[in-house]
This record gives C-alpha cells, sequence and structure tokens, in this order.
C-alpha cells in the first residue's frame, strides 16, 4: 500500500509480520568446525568397532583356554609309575651281551622294529616289553639246548633308545637320551623354548605296558627313552 501524501512508501503490517517469522540471513557455518566434528563422529564409531572387535578376541581367547583345560585328563597312576620299574626294553635299544669265553656271541645287538635281536646260533630273541634280567635268562636257557653246557651271560644297556621333543622348541626332533635326564634337559638338547613357549609344564606321551599314555608334568619331572615331549604355546 502506497501513502499519496508522502513520497515514502508504507509496508504492509501483515508482510511484516511473516517477514519476521523468516530471518533475512541464516547464522554463518564454518567449515573447519564442520570437518572437526565429522571426524569426532567418525572416530567415535571406529573406536566402538574396534572395542566389540577387543571383546570378541578376548572371549574366543579364554574360551579355547578353557576348552583346553576341560579336555585334559590327568594320566593315570600307572604313567608315573613307570619311573620306578626296571627299565624295559624297546625298538632301537641297543644291548651289549656278554657270554664267557665265546667271543663269537659276546656282542652289541640292537632292538629291531620287531622288538628282536638276533644272535648266533639261537636267533631271534625277543626283547621288547623285556628287562635285561629276563634277557639274559632267555639267552642262557637257549644256549643250554644243545649249545652250552652252562653259559655264564650278562647283558647290560649300551645305548638307550631317543627321546623326541616337539612343539615349541629351537629345533624339534629325536635326542640321544641320557639315564637321569629331565623334560628341562632334553628342552634344552632341543635349543631350548622358543618366545611362544609355555614353560610351566610340556605333556609327555610314554608307551608302558604296551599303553600310549600322555601325562602334563613339570619341567623339571624325569623322562624315559622313548618318551615323546611336547611343548605347548602359551596363550598370553
Amino acid at each position: 500500500m502506497v501513502n499519496t501524501h508522502g513520497n515514502q512508501p508504507v509496508k504492509d503490517p501483515g508482510m511484516r509480520s511473516q517477514t519476521a517469522e523468516f530471518p533475512d540471513t541464516l547464522p554463518a557455518i564454518n567449515p573447519n568446525e564442520l570437518i572437526i566434528q565429522i571426524r569426532i563422529e567418525r572416530q567415535l564409531r571406529v573406536q566402538d568397532v574396534f572395542s566389540k572387535q577387543i571383546l570378541l578376541v578376548t572371549i574366543s581367547v579364554v574360551s579355547m583356554t578353557l576348552g583346553g583345560c576341560a579336555s585334559y585328563r590327568p594320566a593315570p597312576a600307572a604313567f608315573n609309575e613307570a619311573i620306578n620299574k626296571p627299565y624295559m626294553l624297546d625298538a632301537g635299544d641297543r644291548i651289549r651281551l656278554t657270554v664267557f669265553e665265546q667271543e663269537g656271541i659276546t656282542n652289541t645287538y640292537s632292538v629291531d622294529q620287531a622288538g628282536y635281536i638276533s644272535v648266533p646260533l639261537i636267533g631271534s630273541v625277543p626283547a621288547r616289553g623285556k628287562t635285561i634280567q629276563q634277557i639274559e635268562a632267555d639267552v642262557a636257557a637257549r644256549l643250554r639246548k644243545g649249545y652250552l653246557r652252562d653259559p655264564d651271560v650278562a647283558v647290560e644297556i649300551d645305548r638307550y633308545r631317543p627321546v623326541f621333543v616337539m612343539g615349541e622348541v629351537g629345533a624339534a626332533g629325536q635326542y640321544s637320551y641320557v639315564p637321569g635326564m629331565t623334560a628341562q634337559k632334553a628342552i634344552a638338547a632341543a635349543g631350548g623354548f622358543t618366545p611362544r613357549a609355555n614353560q610351566g609344564d610340556v605333556d609327555i606321551t610314554r608307551q608302558f605296558n604296551g599303553e600310549s599314555l600322555t601325562g602334563r608334568v613339570i619341567i623339571s619331572d624325569q623322562v624315559l627313552p622313548g618318551d615323546t615331549i611336547y611343548v605347548r604355546e602359551r596363550f598370553f
């Protein structure tokens, strides 16, 4: 509406009330602040995802640990009893058989994979699962059957069968057994522990009375010829 009495135009009051609701200018937005805000929100989302992943990994490792503990069963009493029993021969052992005044028989003999030693005159003699005293008696009894009237026989261990060291060690493999050897000494012969090794205890598999027994022992425990020593990997 125009004022006919003056040169200045007059605005309609209704128009003034409408324009008051819509300001002529919007507040200024700082682009840097907007970028920073977006980065913060993105970082928070990444941290949230990472935290969830860490939680899942932790739960998985704990479950594996508990599962391993749940599946472990202590070895039967016979496992430790083998330490105090007379030594029983098996494949890989080598004995020295001495027959007085019989140089053709006196010699060293290895127990073969079938568990026998082969002696001149009397042939194959079963040795697996036998003590050296039992071998002495068996050889003497066979020699009496048409060969010697009163044979004087002596048997001793010339070389024990090896032990086997596996798992988290420097050089897994078979190593010569020496009397009194402990798991720790066997591991030292195999190059020692790796950085990932569980150094507190080991699993040992042992043949005893025709059975394969496995038990978990501390590293200062004694081992026997033919034992397989397994060093596990630690979880943490």
